[in-house]
């Protein structure tokens, strides 16, 4: 997606915007401990196993899976670059700003917040148009390679899901309310958030995308 002609100030916003959003809804999730998506199930774990603060591993991991578009030829946009370094950063402000909730009702509130600020990040951030998320190109990398999509998507949520698991990161019932509700959400917050190119009609705007991981 290349919207070249756009105002770079516009898309540039939307982008910082959305990344930020972006990390402080996994710190949301995190502190509401009630479970987390499968990527992030993998860093928690990770992050309990070396001892390292959450907010590095996402970034380390976003790295190392950058390095695997090499072999598959996938080409990362100024918006991959800013993914892999600034997420990490907000995580790590927002678990440092956000105490821990100790009532039921306020960690539900935390968790229902963090998967609405993802969806709303995701559709600033993809509706940007400035490039995918390295974990999104490793599964169009994949999918160029003769798997559909959705057999690429499943497989990379599946492994890094049972790993993180294997690993202690926390997965429960906001794993499941994550993977049923974003998908509805991002679509929602893509359609009123996108950008389109000049001299398009609403209409044309993005409608769905993968989370910009």
């Amino acid at each position: 997606m290349s919207w070249k002609i756009l105002p770079a100030p516009r898309r540039l916003a939307g982008l910082l915007v959305g990344l930020a959003l972006f990390g402080c809804s996994l710190g949301l999730l995190v502190r509401a401990e009630l479970g987390l998506p499968s990527w992030d199930v993998l860093h928690q774990g990770l992050a309990d196993r070396t001892g390292a603060p959450l907010g590095l591993v996402v970034t380390l991991m976003g790295g190392l899976v950058l390095l695997a578009w090499i072999p598959l030829r996938e080409r990362p946009g100024p918006g991959t670059v800013c993914n892999v370094l600034l997420v990490g950063l907000a995580v790590e402000a927002t678990l440092q700003l956000l105490p821990q909730p100790e009532s039921l009702p306020l960690r539900w509130a935390f968790l229902l917040l963090g998967v609405v600020t993802a969806a709303v990040g995701t559709g600033l951030y993809v509706g940007a148009g400035l490039g995918a998320g390295p974990r999104d190109g490793l599964m169009t990398g994949l999918a160029r390679r003769g798997l559909s999509i959705r057999r690429a998507r499943t497989m990379i949520e599946l492994t890094v899901l049972a790993l993180g698991w294997l690993l202690g990161g926390v997965v429960g019932v906001g794993t499941v309310l994550y993977a049923l509700a974003i998908g509805p959400l991002t679509q929602i917050a893509l359609a009123r958030l996108s950008v389109p190119p000049a001299g398009a009609s609403r209409s044309r705007r993005v409608t769905g995308a993968p989370r910009p991981r």
